[in-house]
This record gives structure tokens, sequence and C-alpha cells, in this order.
């Protein structure tokens, strides 16, 4: 067996007979017990039989394993989205995702580790223990899904589920040197994921891949009528366009203002006029655009998830949903004690933040010239669809930062959705690939952006530029 194996070299091993589906979950489990002291990608991985147990031993996905964020239900685990207030809680149900995933057999090894809630750009908020990037330890995954990137870059499995409310998929999957993919807004199910931001949040998928990604997405995506949010869209093979061509006449717009914005790794830059150079090669016309509302689309974002997240954890009080604290003395007194104690300081931050711009005399002020952006930032973009197929730019201004670089500066932390959060305000689909390295050895993104539901056209674009290219093929040298 090799490490970093992709789901379809796996699948002709296992349809040749090469290996078994018990040895390759066994290969699996023995790198996590090998490699994962290092990273610590994973909050939990199960026993073998129950595993074996939770799934079905036939489908398209039988015996290829993989991790899923513990912020998505699996029956029967533990399901803490790395909260000390969700600790003890054992989940009765299987997200939408989940169960498709089961129902085409693919074993499902454990819960990996992110950042509190889904808040934070590192997986540094986690309560339980810092995820750290297979690249150089001294570094940051990502996040909030730094524990799904972490263990596909390292390749202790072959995808990953991770989810989305500003980037926390593309921008960890860039920082690890991996693909990293969010949907249309209502293409996969929202049931069983635990809300941050409603109106943002998606599961995503990593994988080493596009082929990859777009085979999960296959199992995955379609219409569930448990989710009020998603699309009336039926589930389809979105593999059989990937033949390694760009469509004629592809026209690519280049997001100037974002790839020549202020402060940018001159790196990154390069990095990213390498890739628009492929994609001339390849056939491709590239024009340079701006899109004026991405200068506001941060500050909304900051907005409008900072409200929907005080919303949302609203539930999380120690009656309802959550650990409760001991010896409180009135109901008032259990509320605060409990959630004093239960959730983080990002976390706090953002509650009061949010319960800030929705309380009377803030919302119209902010919350409610917030959500006007994101109409305007929807508008942009699909206008800008008239002009060109598909929009090309950096998934982040600068390779993964060191661990406990932004403890005293908020804001810069906060950036880090800066390129990615415009996509989850407007609902587009997006994917990063990996398209260099800096000199320091860390892994460069860029990221493709698609009309609303043409995740077949992002696919088969993607995949064009991996054919050509070998980034994807490059993985840490310590995990070989």
């Amino acid at each position: 067996m090799k490490p970093f194996a992709t789901i379809q070299e796996l699948k002709q091993q296992l349809e040749a007979k090469k290996i078994s589906a018990q040895e390759l979950l066994s290969y699996y489990i023995n790198r996590f017990k090998t490699y994962d002291n290092q990273i610590q990608s994973a909050l939990e991985i199960f026993e073998q039989d129950s595993i074996q147990q939770a799934s079905s031993a036939v489908g398209q996905l039988a015996g290829i394993p993989g991790i899923i964020k513990d912020n998505i239900a699996q029956n029967d685990r533990m399901l803490t989205c790395a909260s000390r207030i969700l600790q003890d809680f054992n989940v009765p149900y299987d997200a939408t995702a989940i169960k498709r995933l089961k129902q085409v057999g693919a074993p499902l090894l454990g819960r990996a580790n992110m950042d509190e809630f889904a808040m934070g750009s590192s997986t540094e908020t986690s309560a339980f223990f810092k995820t750290r990037n297979p690249w150089n330890l001294e570094h940051v995954p990502g996040g909030s899904s730094g524990g799904s990137a972490a263990a596909v870059a390292a390749g202790l499995v072959p995808w990953a589920l991770g989810s989305e409310t500003g980037g926390s998929v593309r921008q960890p999957a860039a920082f690890c040197g991996i693909v990293g993919f969010k949907p249309t807004y209502g293409l996969i199910s929202r049931y069983g994921l635990v809300a941050y931001g409603s109106s943002l949040d998606q599961i995503g998928i990593f994988a080493h891949t596009v082929y990859d990604v777009a085979t999960i997405c296959s199992v995955i995506a379609g219409h569930d009528e448990r989710d009020s949010t998603s699309l009336s869209t039926a589930q389809k093979d979105y593999t059989q366009s990937l033949d390694g061509r760009l469509p004629d006449g592809l026209r690519i717009g280049v997001i100037k203002s974002a790839l020549y914005a202020q402060g940018m790794d001159q790196e990154v830059i390069g990095a990213v006029e390498q890739t628009i150079a492929q994609y001339e090669k390849l056939g491709a016309k590239i024009s340079y655009i701006d899109l004026p509302s991405l200068d506001y689309s941060a500050a909304a974002y900051f907005i409008i998830s900072r409200a929907e997240a005080a919303s949302n954890l609203a539930r999380f009080d120690g009656i309802r949903y959550g650990a409760r604290a001991v010896g409180a003395k009135n109901l008032k007194e259990l509320y605060n004690k409990t959630r004093y104690e239960g959730f983080g300081d990002e976390v706090k931050a953002r509650i009061m933040l949010g319960n800030y711009v929705l309380s009377a005399g803030h919302a119209d002020e902010f919350y409610n010239n917030a959500k006007k952006v994101q109409r305007l930032i929807r508008a942009e973009l699909a206008s800008t669809f008239n002009d060109v197929d598909i929009l090309l730019m950096p998934t982040h201004p600068a390779p993964a930062f060191k661990i406990g670089a932004f403890d005293k500066n908020k804001l810069q932390m906060d950036l880090q959705d800066y390129f990615t959060c415009p996509m989850n305000m407007s609902g587009n689909p997006a994917l990063s690939l990996p398209c260099g390295m800096s000199k320091q050895g860390l892994p460069i993104g860029v990221q493709l952006i698609a009309p609303h539901v043409a995740e077949e056209l992002m696919f088969k674009v993607a995949h064009a530029y991996q054919v050509v290219t070998d980034w994807h093929m490059q993985h840490p040298m310590n995990f070989k």
C-alpha cells in the first residue's frame, strides 16, 4: 500500500483483489496510531469492528475510509464540535451526508478535530488540542476544518468531510496542499450539521484530486426533504465529464483586485500567475476583472455569521443541550455558569458580538446593512457570470502561518476569510486547488468559483489543470 493513494487507485486495487477491505481499514487505522500523535488531527478513531458494522459492505465507496469533522452527526457516536459544553454528547442519528456515505459502503474512521463550533481559521480554538500542519509542525493547518485537512494531507485517510461558513474547507485545503470543495448552497444537505451560520454553512469535501472530490460529491449531493434549504436537484455522477480537457472557448475571469491586493505574499502571486498561464496554454480565454463588493464582503460576513451564531448557540444552555454546570443556585446562575464554563473564549466573543449587532438600536445599523451587502454580492457575481464562465483568485493571501502567530492580533486572524467568505455570502460553489509551494516548503492554493449549481463545469476545469500539473502529487516527507 502507498500512503497517499487516491480513491480511484484504491477502488482499482480492491476490484483487482490486490487488497481486501479489511486490510485497507487496518492499514489506515494503523497510520493514525503511528503518525497522528504528531499532528493531532483526530479527536477519536473508532474501534475497527464498530466501523465495519456501521456501513454497508457493498457500494461505490465500499472499503475506502474517510474521517468526518466533529460537527457532523454520526449515529451512536460522540459529537462535541471540539467544545467542552458537548464533551459527553452521544448523537442518536446520522446526518444525511453520513447516511448516504454508509449506504455506499464508506467506512468512517472517526471524528476530526476542529475549531470549537467551527469558529476559527487555524484549528487552535479546539477545547481539546491544537492540530498541526503535516508540512511543518510549527504551522497551523488552517481552519476550522483543520483536522480533516491535516488527516488527508498526511495520508491518514484518502478523503474527509469538513464544513464551511466562511472558507473553512478551502483555506485549510490550501494550507495543506490538497483539494477542498464548497458546494452551491443547498446542494449538499445540512441535516445533521451543527449550525453556526445557517444561511452560510455547507458541508464540504477534502481529497487529493478533483476526481476524488467529485466522487464523494456524487454520493452525498442531492435533494433532502429533511433540509428546508435543500435544492431540488437529483443525485448525479459528477465524474462523467472529467475527460482532462477544458470546454471549448472557456472564459476565465481573474479577480485582479484579489490577486494584487495590498499585503499579498509575492510567492502566492507568482504561483497564481503560473496557474493562469497554464490555463492559457490549455486554451482558456483570460480576462482580468474587478469585483468592488469584495471590499465589503468580509465586514458583512463577520456581522451576519456572528448574528446567526448567537442565535444558533442559544440552545446550548445545559438544559436543552450541553453539559450542565453544577452548584448553581438559580436558573439565571445555571445559564451563566454553564455557558461560561462550557464555551471557549472565541465562541463567547462571537456570541456577544452577535447579540450586539442583533440588539434593539443596532440591528438596522449593522445586521440589516450587512444583509443588503450580501444581496449586492450575489447580484454582482450573477452579473459577472454573464461575461465569464469561471472565476479564479487566490485562496489565501499567504502560506500557513505559525501556531500562535495571531494570538494578539484578532483582526489579522479574522481576515484569513477575506478571499473565501464572498462565496459563502453568495452561495456560489468554489474549489481550492494546490498550485505551488513556497520557499519554506509550504503549499499554496488557488480557487475556482462557478455559477450556482455549475459544479460539473467547475470540476471539469479543475481536473484539466491537475492532469497537466503535479502539485497534488506532492506530499509531506515525514509521513511517507
